[in-house]
């Protein structure tokens, strides 16, 4: 970690308050001038919020009287272990044509279905309800299905 940079902190929280605690923190920061400057709360890793913070104190100051923070992490985070929450990935990557999915959101929320197009540009799936009995193509957004079994 190079000297001019400012330490990254890492808050062990409640799981699924992560959300919460990072609006929180931000609230706190605007509302008392704290030097925080940035606050991340990724959605792949539960119960953890990293903090870039000027100094330990200004992080302390932060969580003080905060619910579901249970605590600082000792020790400086490095930017090169966290970077990789930052870069954004196409919901569609990993899936193909052939793949079965569960839809996890939308009106069709809980089907089964067949993926029969990757649309990588728009990040859309069309897939084939399986359980419908004429097969109509449904046009859905990569982030709204869970991968259940790969094309073998």
């Amino acid at each position: 970690m190079d000297d001019d940079e400012n330490p990254i902190f890492a808050l062990k929280v409640a799981v699924n308050q992560e959300q919460n605690v990072a609006k929180m923190i931000e609230g706190k920061v605007k509302t008392n001038n704290l030097k925080i400057y940035a606050v991340l709360a990724p959605e792949t890793l539960k119960g953890y919020v990293f903090i870039e913070a000027s100094d330990k104190g200004a992080v302390e100051e932060a969580i003080q009287g905060l619910r579901n923070v249970r605590g600082i992490l000792e020790g400086k985070i490095a930017f090169d272990e966290i970077s990789h929450f930052l870069e954004a990935k196409p919901s569609v990557s990993g899936l193909a044509k052939g793949d079965i999915v569960e839809l996890i959101a939308g009106p069709f929320k809980g089907e089964k279905a067949k993926i029969i197009r990757v649309d990588k540009g728009k990040e859309e799936l069309t897939v084939e309800l399986l359980e419908a009995m004429v097969p109509i193509p449904v046009t859905v957004k990569g982030d709204y299905v869970r991968i259940i079994e790969k094309k073998s």
